[in-house]
């Protein structure tokens, strides 16, 4: 049997804000999501020209073991890490091997809880998964659906497999002027966090249009046309007021 291969997009040697402490981050490449405010348009198509085996692209992050304190690791996001299942599973086997930490940065697409044998190779990748960071796009069913174009209910299958597991969780959510930065809807979104299993941080991050000119390059329209950047000062606020108190309780 030929050894399973990733199609990765970049990497970065020296991440911050993906997890805790320094992170080694392997950007995936293809994606089923088309959210209305990705800025990595690039990454949605599954191309096949950077290959590598899960050996190499972990022998290329652990160069950078020394940087890894205060629990740092590597970081698997894309993209969508669990549209090359198999590849980040050995990636992360690799790691707790040498006792690095892993986060497994996703949106839960795709998810497949009625398929025995997926299932069966998502438990093997959580066994070596340190932590998920779950990108929460939206509480409501219809409303995640005109965000994101997804169901979901994959999603809410994702969360109750981690629960089964026991794998802690930070919940991500990008914060949009006039679209996910109302009261109500942050309200219904600490209501949601509620649900969510060993849950231990919550971060609110604020929408940029720093991506916007990669539509244009690709021929693409960008749906989110004239929205401005949202005021970071003003979503450090808004998670401050709605999560700040639950991430010290926890």
């Amino acid at each position: 049997m030929s050894e399973t291969l990733g199609y990765i997009h970049s990497v970065e040697t020296f991440g911050l804000v993906d997890g805790p402490g320094v992170r080694y981050i392997i950007f995936m490449q293809g994606c089923a999501m088309r959210c209305q405010y990705c800025h990595n348009p690039e990454t949605w198509a599954f191309t096949q020209d950077t290959a590598k085996t899960p050996q190499e692209a972990f022998s290329a992050a652990y160069r950078y073991r020394n940087y890894w304190r205060n629990n740092g690791g590597i970081t698997i996001s894309g993209g969508e890490p669990l549209r090359q299942l198999d590849f980040v599973s050995e990636v992360f086997r690799l790691a707790h091997a040498k006792k690095v930490q892993t986060a497994l940065d996703t949106s839960a697409q795709p998810f497949a809880p009625d398929d025995a044998e997926w299932m069966a190779r998502f438990d093997k990748l959580l066994a070596n998964t340190d932590l998920v960071l779950f990108d929460v796009k939206h509480e409501d069913p219809d409303d995640y659906h005109a965000l994101t174009g997804g169901d979901i209910r994959r999603p809410q299958a994702f969360v109750e497999a981690v629960r089964k597991a026991g794998v802690p969780m930070w919940v991500r959510h990008v914060v949009v002027p006039g679209l996910t930065d109302g009261e109500t809807h942050l309200a219904a979104l600490w209501a949601y966090v509620e649900t969510l299993p060993r849950v231990e941080r919550v971060e609110l991050l604020s929408y940029h249009t720093l991506g916007v000119g990669k539509y244009a390059a690709l021929g693409r329209p960008y749906s989110l046309e004239g929205v401005p950047d949202m005021d970071k000062t003003r979503c450090a606020a808004l998670e401050e007021k709605w999560f700040q108190p639950w991430n010290r309780r926890v």
